[in-house]
């Protein structure tokens, strides 16, 4: 990955763990363990589902597209 992309990635994680952050018991966050359950928690929840949809978004926009290539080189 190039040092702009991990940028993005940096600024955008940074963003996400203050709106996150602010969203998290602050007792939770006084031990190590409570950090990473709080963690595991928002990616659970709100992170990873999201990366997921636009995962399968790009993927079934993928295999439509190359539905309509084929078609359209079929002569139909």
């Amino acid at each position: 990955m190039d040092a702009a992309k991990e940028a993005q990635i940096k600024a955008h994680a940074l963003a996400l763990a203050e709106l996150l952050y602010n969203e998290t018991d602050p007792e939770q966050v006084k031990t190590l363990a409570g950090i990473e359950v709080a963690v595991r928690d928002h990616l659970l929840a709100h992170v990873g589902p999201e990366i997921g949809n636009f995962l399968s978004a790009q993927v079934a926009a993928r295999a439509e597209d190359e539905n309509d290539t084929s078609k359209a080189s079929s002569g139909d």
